[in-house]
């Protein structure tokens, strides 16, 4: 899914435009073991309550695509004959009402969460009908086709404490006791996805808050499907190919190189307007480095390097490796931090044989907030 059809579903989760009119889901305890199941009609539930579980399960639509919003594609053996796929099936087509599919999925999920405490499983389903617009833009009367789907996270309950109240109404101070509220979800997912306006059952989209594991368990047991690695791990591996493969001739024009050449192609991707974010080829970052003046050689480890780690064919999304709005540099306990649009305001120098980093400073400078005249 793209971010443009992310954003049309995260606008219908709303109480006022949704369809959702029940949250079914189940209580598990700290061994795992579901305490209780419920299925919660909306009706019951008053405005608050039901703004703060639609936010919920809004916020497994959240965050950035290939970091906490990531595709998972069933194969067609999978669709034809895959257990964990008919589960998800019967669950959408039934709008959660088949007691054994969600037996089943809630299984497959509690015996693949691996954080400690007590959690919620929630499930809601929606229909959308999906409208389509005419060449001047304006909506049609009549919707093209309905987009039915459900929304699935898992929500850790978090321990308040023991805290003093004021009672106004009998003028007495009293103890709050320490109750169990829930927290923004972990991970979740939407199946199928919404891919050109339409359901792609050969498709889910998995929702992560934490970017530095994939929680591969819950993949599998859920999608009985594989993830790429973990965007704070490709970060990792990419920066440590640079500096095990270019060496000293890992300079500050080489990174500021990469860094502005990486940022021209996602705002060009931006303008074209299609929707899907950039990914970034081998055979892109070699280019890039030797715009940077990276020797043909060590272009040559580099890939060497990417084919290992990532696989030849493999296109990473640019903000996973690559930070495209900040430049920081770290040295002798000192982090300078400024804009990518100012990196030209920063040098590398030896003079006298020692090592600087120089800042053109022609404007006024602060420390601390007092303004210092250079001498």
């Amino acid at each position: 899914m793209n971010e443009r059809e992310i954003a049309e579903i995260k606008r219908r989760l709303r109480p006022d435009k949704t369809t959702i009119s029940h949250i079914r889901g189940c209580y598990v305890n700290e061994k795992k073991e579901i305490i209780s199941e419920f299925n919660q009609s909306l009706g019951l539930m008053q405005e608050a309550e039901i703004e703060e579980l639609i936010s919920l399960m809004k916020k497994t639509l959240s965050g950035t695509i290939g970091k906490n919003l990531i595709d998972v594609e069933f194969s067609n053996n999978q669709v034809l004959e895959g257990e964990e796929h008919k589960t998800l099936m019967a669950l959408r087509n039934t709008s959660l009402s088949d007691d054994e599919a969600a037996s089943a999925l809630f299984a497959n999920i509690i015996k693949s969460i691996d954080f400690d405490g007590k959690f919620l499983v929630l499930l809601a389903a929606d229909s959308y009908d999906v409208f389509s617009y005419l060449s001047d833009g304006k909506k049609s009367e009549d919707s093209a086709n309905v987009f039915s789907y459900i929304l699935c996270c898992v929500c850790p309950l978090k321990a308040t404490k023991r805290a003093l109240s004021y009672e106004a109404q009998e003028n007495a101070f009293r103890n709050i006791a320490p109750n169990n509220v829930i927290a923004a979800p972990e991970i979740g997912f939407m199946f199928p996805s919404f891919d050109d306006r339409a359901a792609n059952i050969y498709s889910a989209l998995y929702y992560t808050k934490n970017t530095a594991k994939n929680n591969d368990a819950f993949v599998d047991n859920v999608f009985k499907s594989t993830l790429p690695m973990p965007a704070q791990v490709q970060k990792d591996t990419f920066t440590g190919i640079l500096n095990e493969t270019l060496g000293e001739d890992c300079d500050i024009d080489v990174v500021q190189t990469i860094q502005t050449e990486v940022a021209m192609i996602v705002e060009a991707d931006k303008e074209r307007k299609e929707g899907m974010p950039a990914r970034l080829s081998k055979t892109t970052l070699s280019a890039v480095l030797r715009s940077g003046g990276v020797k043909d050689e060590k272009v040559g480890e580099f890939e060497k390097k990417f084919d290992e780690n990532f696989g030849s064919t493999t296109e990473l999304p640019p903000k996973n490796i690559v930070d495209i709005k900040q430049l920081e540099i770290k040295a002798s306990g000192v982090t300078i931090k400024t804009s990518l649009d100012n990196n030209n305001l920063i040098q590398t120098k030896i003079i006298g044989g020692v090592k600087y980093i120089l800042i053109r400073a022609d404007e006024e400078v602060e420390i601390n907030g007092v303004n210092i005249t250079i001498k």
